[in-house]
C-alpha cells in the first residue's frame, strides 16, 4: 500500500502579541519532509525574529545536505547565549521524515517530543551529544501506519501557570492528554485537540506562546471531483470515460455535468429535496457509480469558505449541506485530488465572448486548489 506524510500545525500567540514567538518551518523534499520548530527567548516581536531565522537556517541547510554539526554551528554562531539568562536565544526541534517511515530527530532544549503506536506510549532511544558547547539529543526511528510523532513549544507545558493549575501542564499531563487522542484519524484533529485544550487553561489568555506539531503516516486516498462539462460537446465521451476509470471516490459538480454521465449511463439523479434551501444552497444529488452530485459554482464557493475556516479556525465541519459533505471528503477522506475543469461557459454566470481567464467557476476551481495545498493536500488540475 501507498502512504504518504501527514503533517500539521497550529500555534497560539502570547495575549497582546501580534507575532507569535515560536516558528515552524516545513518543506516537501523528494523523498519526504522537513520539519523545523523553534522557539525564540521571550515573546513579540524579538522572539518572531530570532525563532524565523533559526528555523530558516536550519531547514535551508538541512535541504542543502549540510550536517548537522554544521546547521548547529551556523545557528550558534548567529544568535549567541543571552548574556543575563544564560540562556539560549532560540531552542529547536528538527524533523526529516521519509516517505518510506525512516525519521531523523533532533531536539534542542524543547520539550521532549511524544510518540505513540497503536494508542500505547512507544520510548525512542535517543543520543546525546554535545556539538560547540550545546548539548543535543538526536534519535533514528521508523514510523508505522498509524503512529503519532508530537512536538510542542513550552509553551503548551506552562499552560495554566497561576490560573486553572498552579504548575501548570506538566509533560506528563500531556502525554497522557495525546494518548488519549493518539489514534485519531488525522494529524490535524491531533493539533487543534491539544491546543484547545491549552488554550482553554489559558482561560482564552495566553501567557506563552504555544505550538503543536502532529505527524502520523497516512495510506494515500484519492478524489476526483469533475466541475464543468468540457469545452467541446465532442469531448462529453470521453469526459464519460474519465469519471468510469477514476477510483477513489467520484464527486460530480454542476448540473450540465451530472446530466453528462446520468444519460451516457441511462440512469437518473436522484435529488435529495431534504437538503433544500441549507445555508442557501442547493439540494444535493445522487448517481448510482458516483459518490456526491452537486450544483456547481455557489456549491463550490461556499466549500472554499468552509475550507479557510477550517484552516483558520481548526474547527470541526458539522453542516449537512452539500459543501459541507464535500469538505469533510476533501479534509478526512482524501489526500491526493485530482479535479477535471471543465471549461464550457455557462452563459448564465458571464458573458461567453469574455477569454478563459475571465471564467467564474475557473476562478473559483484556483481557489480550491490554493486552500487544499495550503492544507497539505497533493492536487492536480486538468482543464478540458
Amino acid at each position: 500500500m501507498e502512504y504518504y506524510i501527514d503533517a500539521s500545525y497550529r500555534s497560539l500567540n502570547k495575549k497582546g502579541e501580534e507575532l507569535c514567538g515560536d516558528n515552524v518551518e516545513y518543506i516537501k523534499t523528494a523523498d519526504g519532509c522537513i520539519l523545523v520548530l523553534s522557539d525564540g527567548l521571550g515573546s513579540g516581536v524579538k522572539a518572531n525574529i530570532l525563532a524565523t531565522l533559526t528555523s530558516k537556517i536550519a531547514i535551508t541547510m538541512l535541504r542543502e545536505g549540510s550536517s548537522i554539526e554544521d546547521t548547529l554551528e551556523t545557528i550558534v554562531s548567529t544568535l549567541p547565549e543571552c548574556k543575563v539568562r544564560k540562556m539560549a536565544y532560540s531552542t529547536f526541534t528538527i524533523i526529516k521524515l521519509n516517505n518510506n517511515g525512516e525519521c531523523y530527530m533532533v531536539e534542542y532544549d524543547n520539550p521532549p517530543s511524544f510518540f505513540f503506536r497503536r494508542g500505547c506510549d512507544y520510548p525512542i532511544e535517543k543520543r546525546k551529544r554535545e556539538i560547540h558547547g550545546k548539548t543535543i539529543f538526536e534519535s533514528n526511528f521508523t514510523f508505522l501506519p498509524g503512529d503519532l510523532l508530537a512536538v510542542v513549544s513550552d509553551g503548551a507545558v506552562h499552560a495554566g501557570v497561576g490560573a486553572l493549575l498552579n504548575l501548570g501542564w506538566q509533560w506528563e499531563n500531556i502525554n497522557d492528554f495525546l494518548r488519549g487522542i493518539s489514534q485519531k484519524k488525522f494529524a490535524g484533529d491531533i493539533t487543534s485537540g491539544l491546543l484547545d485544550v491549552c488554550n482553554t487553561l489559558y482561560d482564552d489568555k495566553p501567557g506563552d506562546d504555544t505550538t503543536v506539531i502532529a505527524l502520523k503516516l497516512q495510506p494515500v486516498k484519492h478524489l476526483h471531483l469533475f466541475t464543468g462539462p468540457p469545452k467541446n460537446i465532442e469531448d462529453d465521451d470521453y469526459f464519460t470515460e474519465l469519471v468510469e476509470k477514476s477510483s477513489g471516490i467520484r464527486v460530480l459538480s454542476g448540473g450540465t455535468t451530472a446530466n453528462i454521465i446520468a444519460e451516457r449511463w441511462n440512469q437518473e439523479i436522484d435529488i435529495d429535496l431534504s437538503t433544500y434551501a441549507r445555508d442557501k444552497l442547493p439540494p444535493v444529488g445522487y448517481l448510482k457509480g458516483v459518490d456526491l452530485v452537486l450544483e456547481g459554482l455557489i456549491t463550490l464557493s461556499k466549500t472554499v469558505e468552509y475550507l479557510n475556516d477550517y484552516k483558520n479556525h481548526g474547527e470541526e465541519i458539522t453542516s449537512d449541506d452539500g459543501a459541507a459533505t464535500l469538505c469533510r471528503y476533501l479534509v478526512s477522506e482524501a489526500s491526493h485530488i485530482h479535479i477535471y475543469a471543465g471549461t464550457a461557459v455557462n452563459p448564465a454566470h458571464q458573458n461567453p465572448d469574455f477569454p478563459i481567464d475571465f471564467n467564474i467557476k475557473l476562478k473559483v476551481v484556483r481557489d480550491l486548489v490554493a486552500i487544499l495545498e495550503s492544507l497539505d493536500k497533493k492536487v492536480v488540475v486538468e482543464y478540458l
